[in-house]
């Protein structure tokens, strides 16, 4: 069998429109994994959500924050053979696995980067459940493990799973599946994220948003009764006390270029001297331009006439996301 790596490079990914049925690279994801007696409460002290949640049956999304309250990574957070997998973008992958090291000091904890242990793929569409190889969960952020796959359900607007496994197990499933699916690059993946309004922090985006700002606490991705984390203090403290001056929407955008996470928005209603929004994420629509999720200031979303980068820029169109807003 050849690695994963050399496998890919002799498969076709469409980079085109988001197919009814995609079988999904997910190699931009990167995979860390922490384990010892003591994993489940040195996470539980940095990250956002109550670790304790997370079982063999149920996954999580999570985030990492500096001490002032801002995201230095999101993840999703799944257990597997008794240790817990936080999925991340690669990029943000090595800078995360160090920082996270420098505040196990005693504690009984290891934390690796196993990205090249375990194969991650994503299958979504009707054609999804039958595809798998093996039963998948029935709620969304379930997580099934049977037979060396562990399959997770992901909330969106049509059946999707992310399958993860070890490497020739997965060349097997992808040459069994790509029979019926098209053979997709991550593009596919991100679009259905932006449709599911999941945040994702890239390097362009490090410390740009507090969770709230992303709706994290919305698509349960925050616990306001867990106890103290780093940054706790100041997610709290918007919660109970603030205002929310800022939220993410999901627009779209015509434009010849793709808008780059981070990226700056523009509104002349702005009165904020942090500018008028940044957007978090972006892929390419199949009714063409972009879809995008941005974190927007409420008041100049509320007035419209947002532009992408200047006046001149192009106007961004607001689309529903999958939840309402509580806050």
């Amino acid at each position: 069998m050849l690695d994963w790596q050399e496998f890919l490079n002799q498969q076709r990914l469409d980079d085109g429109p988001l197919p009814d049925c995609a079988l999904t690279d997910l190699s931009h994801i990167g995979l860390l994994q922490v384990s010892g007696e003591d994993a489940r409460n040195f996470l539980q002290g940095q990250l956002t959500n109550d670790i304790n949640k997370v079982d063999a049956t149920h996954s999580q999304l999570s985030a990492y924050c500096s001490p002032k309250g801002r995201m230095l990574a999101s993840f999703r957070i799944l257990e597997r053979d008794d240790a817990l997998l936080l999925m991340l973008p690669a990029e943000r992958l090595a800078a995360t696995l160090q920082r996270l090291r420098m505040f196990v000091l005693r504690s009984k904890v290891q934390i690796e980067d196993v990205s090249d242990r375990l194969v991650r793929i994503e299958l979504s569409g009707d054609c999804a459940p039958g595809l798998l190889p093996i039963d998948p969960p029935s709620e969304d952020n379930g997580v099934h493990s049977l037979d060396g796959y562990t399959v997770i359900r992901i909330p969106g607007d049509r059946p999707r799973f992310q399958v993860l496994g070890e490497p020739e197990a997965m060349q097997v499933l992808w040459e069994k599946a790509a029979g019926t699916a098209r053979p997709t690059s991550a593009v596919a993946w991100a679009l259905l994220d932006i449709r599911a309004g999941i945040p994702t922090v890239y390097e362009a985006t490090v410390e740009a948003f507090v969770p709230q700002m992303t709706n994290l606490h919305i698509i349960d991705g925050v616990s306001f009764t867990k106890g103290c984390y780093t940054g706790q203090e100041i997610v709290a403290r918007m919660h109970y006390l603030g205002k929310l001056k800022r939220r993410m929407y999901r627009v779209r955008i015509d434009s010849s270029d793709q808008p780059a996470p981070g990226e700056t928005l523009y509104s002349p209603h702005s009165a904020s001297g942090q500018g008028t929004g940044r957007i978090v994420s972006s892929a390419p629509s199949p009714d063409g331009g972009y879809e995008a999720l941005a974190v927007i200031e409420i008041a100049a979303a509320e007035a419209g006439d947002i532009h992408l980068g200047t006046v001149d820029g192009p106007q961004l169109t607001f689309l529903d996301l999958p939840y309402t807003f509580t806050q």
